[in-house]
C-alpha cells in the first residue's frame, strides 16, 4: 500500500519562454479556460514525438477560483495561475500530492513540472488547447469532448483508490474489487466475495443499504480489502463522475473507481 500526504510545499523557479497568444479577448486573458479541464492528445519534445507512460495522459484543470491543477499520471499539483499575455505563470508556491511513483511516472512528473515552470505559451482554439515552450509542445482537448462522463448505471466500476481523511492509498488487489449500479440495485465483488444490495438515489448522493455477501474464506490481504470495500459502501455518500472515474465520499474519506472497458 502506498500512502500520500494531502499536500506538500514545492518550490519551482520559473524560467522565461516566448509567449503565444490566444484567439479573441477571452482567450488572451484566459477567461475561456476557467472551469475547464483538458487532456493531452499528443506531446512532442525537440520536434519529435514524446511517448507518455502507458495508460497516462497529461491533465490540466483551470478552476473557478483561479488555480491550475495539473498532473502527468501520478502526483497532482496546483497553484494560483496567471493566464495573461498568452502564458501560464504560476505562483512560486505549488502544493503537490506525494505519491511514491515508480518509473517512468516519476520522470514524467518531473518533466511536466519543468514544462509548467518554464511559463509555457498557450493557444486556445475552441476545445483545443496547445502549450509550448522552447523545446516542448503539448496538444490537449477539452475533457468533455475527449472523454465524456460515463453513465453511473450499467458501468462496471473497478476500485482504484481508498481515501482516508487527507491520505489516499492503493490497496493490494484493489483492481479485483468492483461494482455495478442499476437503479436501486448494486452488485459487485470485494475482491474475494460477491455482494449485492440496495441503493437509494438523491441529488448527488447514493445511500447504500446493508450488503449481502457470499461466505468464501479470504486470505489476509483479501480480507483487509474486503473490510475496506464494505465499510466504504455504507450509508449516504456523495458521488461525482469525471469521465471514466467515479468518486464516492463521506465525511471520513471515500473510494475512487475507474470504469472497466
Amino acid at each position: 500500500m502506498i500512502s500520500l500526504s494531502a499536500t506538500a510545499l514545492l518550490l519551482l523557479t520559473a524560467c522565461g519562454t516566448e509567449a503565444g497568444t490566444g484567439s479573441g479577448d477571452d482567450a488572451r486573458n484566459g477567461a475561456a479556460l476557467t472551469g475547464r479541464t483538458f487532456l493531452s492528445t499528443s506531446v512532442s519534445e525537440n520536434g519529435k514525438p514524446r511517448e507518455l507512460a502507458p495508460r497516462t495522459r497529461i491533465r490540466l484543470e483551470f478552476t473557478e477560483d483561479g488555480r491550475l491543477s495539473f498532473d502527468a499520471g501520478c502526483n497532482s499539483s496546483q497553484a494560483k495561475v496567471s493566464t495573461s499575455d498568452g502564458r501560464l505563470v504560476l505562483d512560486k508556491e505549488i502544493t503537490s500530492t506525494l505519491i511514491g511513483c515508480m518509473e517512468p511516472l516519476q520522470s514524467q512528473d518531473a518533466w511536466m513540472a519543468g514544462v509548467i515552470a518554464a511559463e509555457p505559451a498557450w493557444k486556445l482554439d475552441g476545445d483545443k488547447l496547445e502549450l509550448s515552450t522552447d523545446s516542448a509542445t503539448i496538444s490537449l482537448l477539452d475533457r468533455q469532448t475527449a472523454v465524456p462522463d460515463l453513465a453511473l448505471d450499467g458501468t462496471k466500476w473497478a476500485l482504484s483508490t481508498v481515501v482516508t481523511g487527507e491520505s489516499a492509498s492503493h490497496q493490494v488487489g484493489s483492481e479485483k474489487a468492483w461494482m455495478t449500479l442499476n437503479g436501486e440495485r448494486v452488485t459487485g465483488s470485494t475482491g474475494c466475495n460477491e455482494f449485492q444490495g440496495t441503493v437509494a438515489r438523491g441529488t448527488g448522493t447514493l445511500t447504500f443499504g446493508e450488503l449481502a455477501t457470499t461466505r468464501r474464506a479470504c486470505a489476509e490481504a483479501a480480507a483487509t480489502l474486503e473490510s475496506v470495500v464494505l465499510k466504504g459502501l455504507k450509508g449516504e455518500l456523495t458521488y461525482t463522475i469525471d469521465g471514466s472515474t467515479l468518486q464516492l465520499r463521506s465525511s471520513s474519506g471515500g473510494l475512487d473507481f475507474t470504469a472497466l472497458r
